[in-house]
């Protein structure tokens, strides 16, 4: 991902946002999610990174980015535990289905493994019951561990998912 490419990825995160959890978290704090703002943090993140924090995008048929997958390590509290960590990745909501997003996953899980890292985890609204389906799908796996995300005052509870990585 580049700095020209952070308002494409907004446009994708933000819709993908509004699409996947509609009716998951407050309809509210979907409808105020700004694309501008986003864009303008991801431009932050990627010039005042440390190099730590992978971003990848997908390109459709025509040239245009369709997907933005990010990883990088996993931290407890703030203690790097030596595994990665896919922070995020979202596909244009017109390609859901299309292969972009297990494309995107089996990117991350390659650079993960030869970064050497031992474990892939995410997180991932409970609820969500299509994104557990395409995780599992990927070989990830529901370890137990569930934690609140708060969204204006109301709980939405996550579950972590993790996957052994190729040496």
């Amino acid at each position: 991902m580049t700095l020209a490419d952070c308002d494409r990825v907004a446009q994708i995160r933000v819709g993908g946002w509004r699409s996947a959890y509609q009716g998951l978290i407050p309809q509210s704090y979907l409808d105020g999610l700004s694309v501008e703002e986003d864009a303008e943090r991801r431009r932050t993140y990627l010039s005042q990174g440390d190099g730590s924090v992978v971003n990848l995008v997908a390109e459709g048929a025509g040239g245009e980015l369709v997907g933005w997958a990010c990883h990088g390590p996993y931290r407890e509290g703030e203690v790097l535990t030596g595994d990665a960590e896919l922070y995020a990745i979202y596909v244009h909501p017109d390609q859901v289905g299309q292969g972009v997003g297990q494309a995107l996953l089996t990117e991350s899980v390659a650079r993960c493994s030869a970064a050497g890292h031992g474990r892939l985890l995410l997180w991932v609204l409970k609820e969500n019951d299509r994104a557990r389906r395409f995780y599992e799908r990927a070989g990830f796996r529901a370890d137990g561990a569930e934690e609140p995300f708060d969204v204006e005052g109301v709980a939405v509870p996550e579950v972590r998912y993790a996957r052994a990585l190729p040496r």
